[in-house]
């Protein structure tokens, strides 16, 4: 049956606007206004499990500064400290209350995922299931060191075996703690370790008022909160960690893996230095959104290699080696692969004292 044209058109009518017709269903759709940016508007916040003036809350707040550049929709981020337990509290916090909504990220003190995989049953949170965004160090060019006050009669690691020496570290899980801990183990410091500093800049005042003698502490850490004690000659170092070689500046200080000659020791030594390979880290909870996760995560690796944030960050002292969420997680499974025998007995020294 043939089609026929409307009798108030006339065929080349009819025929002209069957064509305009099939032109315009070839025509694209009218674009739809784009949708907005989820963080644009928003307020973000960075908790610091920690109390302010130390390494960790110096970081935090250059990078609260810097990140919003690099989400798309640059939203506030705010920096809260939220000290306690050595920053065991806030990881919990950060896996079990905290919504999963992208809104809120933390930086984790490092020593955290390892009481985890040394079953420690205060931990509520699963390392592997946090959502990494990366860390801003993975200590390369740092060292971890044993110092006291130069003024202290103890001039030598062999002196602080020989005498009383006082330390300090900030609670179960820090690593300033651990390793105050496995210089009185393995190394045979005689130690009598203070726990329960709220912060870096507590144990710092501690030192300064002869309080106690001396603590573990990243060579950046020292740079970033007291460079000129470390300028003016005024502290003293006794023993270097997570070093295969002496630090250039530092020929007279040797290394724990120097001194650890016996393999079970050895493995036990290389399983606690584990944290310094993602020496400063940052994650949000758990099952935040994909495309959220996502954001931050790129977010972040690009403000970390960004060279003003670079620079700004070896301004305050601390020299960045940045990897990305996936290498974080990496550095914590190939950790958990450490036989469980060494796990245990890390463990054991870390949450039974």
């Amino acid at each position: 049956m043939s089609f026929k044209a409307p009798p108030t058109l006339t065929r080349r009518a009819f025929a002209k606007a069957a064509t305009l017709g099939a032109a315009a269903t070839l025509l694209p759709a009218p674009a739809r206004a784009a949708e907005p940016a989820f963080y644009a508007g928003k307020t973000v916040q960075l908790i610091v499990p920690f109390s302010p003036g130390g390494f960790y809350d110096i970081a935090a707040r250059i990078v609260g500064r810097y990140l919003p550049q690099y989400i798309e929709g640059q939203p506030n981020i705010v920096v809260q400290n939220q000290p306690g337990a050595g920053g065991l509290s806030a990881a919990n916090r950060l896996a079990t209350s905290v919504p999963r909504d992208g809104l809120t990220f933390a930086t984790v003190s490092r020593g955290i995922p390892q009481l985890a995989l040394c079953g420690d049953p205060n931990v509520s949170f699963d390392p592997m299931k946090l959502t990494w965004l990366g860390s801003l160090s993975s200590y390369t060019d740092d060292g971890y060191l044993l110092v006291v006050n130069a003024s202290s009669p103890i001039k030598t690691l062999d002196d602080a075996r020989k005498q009383k020496i006082t330390l300090a570290g900030v609670g179960v899980g820090a690593t300033n703690t651990t390793f105050a801990l496995i210089a009185q183990e393995l190394l045979g410091v005689n130690a009598d370790i203070v726990r329960g500093f709220p912060g870096a800049n507590d144990i710092w005042l501690a030192m300064e008022r002869g309080e106690i003698d001396g603590q573990v502490i990243d060579l950046s850490a020292i740079m970033a909160a007291r460079p000129q004690l470390w300028k003016d000659g005024k502290l003293r170092v006794l023993a270097q960690f997570a070093r295969n070689t002496r630090l250039p500046d530092l020929p007279n200080a040797p290394t724990a893996r120097e001194l650890v000659t016996d393999p079970r020791d050895r493995a036990y030594l290389e399983f606690a230095e584990s944290p310094f390979f993602m020496a400063l880290p940052f994650a949000a909870p758990p099952e935040i959104p994909a495309e959220r996760a996502a954001i931050l995560e790129a977010g972040f690796m690009k403000m970390a290699r960004d060279p003003k944030f670079r620079a700004e960050m070896a301004q305050a002292g601390m020299l960045t080696s940045p990897i990305d969420g996936k290498a974080v997680r990496k550095v914590i499974e190939e950790a958990a692969q450490t036989p469980a025998d060494v796990r245990a007995r890390l463990g054991k020294l870390l949450i039974a004292k």
